[in-house]
């Protein structure tokens, strides 16, 4: 491989490597989204359980005290 191939491959290998640096760092951006809103999404079912469970009476057995038996 002549020199200047050598250099011409470096440079597309270098540019590649900010593209993929780019792309990872956005991916990683939407992944962290993604945890936020489901975080936020694992609240609000948490908080309609609790409501249910209030609604419910404590003379109810819940899921979890039947599994418990």
């Amino acid at each position: 491989m002549s020199l200047k191939a050598t250099i011409e491959k470096i440079k597309s290998l270098e540019t590649e490597k900010k593209s993929l640096l780019a792309e990872i760092d956005g991916l990683k951006k939407l992944v962290d989204a993604k945890a936020v809103a489901l975080e936020s999404e694992v609240g609000v079912l948490r908080a309609e359980v609790k409501s249910l469970r209030v609604l419910m009476g404590p003379s109810e057995p819940t899921v979890s005290n039947k599994l418990q038996v």
